[in-house]
């Protein structure tokens, strides 16, 4: 069992950092300033993104979605969308399956090895 303290991350602004790396998930926390934006992009992965502090707006699709701490916005595979700090924010993005089948920025080996052994080190507890 791992566990983090969210709000007590020293994140660097805008340098995503990934707390927890596995073959099926990948778990990521991000600070943006009021004004900064995560422009147009997509993910080949099913995201989740969640607010822990602070006030998002996130396009895409057509749709646009507006809110504050507790907001959970679902993102389907390679849908492309832009997300902008309205508010400082701290963000949490799952990514899940990770890396999957044919996922273009599969790990080596050792590449793995190494992002899990730096997501550990994250973790508030280590492994049983």
């Amino acid at each position: 069992m791992k566990s983090w303290d969210l709000g007590g991350l020293n994140l660097k602004p805008r340098l995503p950092e990934i707390l927890s790396s596995s073959d099926d998930a990948r778990v990521i926390a991000l600070d943006l300033a009021a004004g900064e934006t995560l422009e147009e992009h997509e993910v080949h992965e099913r995201a989740f993104l969640l607010v822990l502090v602070g006030e998002i707006e996130v396009t895409g699709n057509g749709a646009e979605i507006r809110g504050g701490r507790g907001l959970l916005v679902e993102i389907e595979p390679r849908e492309r969308h832009r997300v902008e700090a309205t508010a400082d924010a701290r963000l949490l993005l799952l990514l899940t399956p990770w890396p999957g089948a044919g996922h273009p920025g599969a790990l080596e080996l050792r590449e793995k090895l190494y992002t899990r052994r730096h997501a550990a080190k994250r973790s508030d507890v280590a492994e049983g």
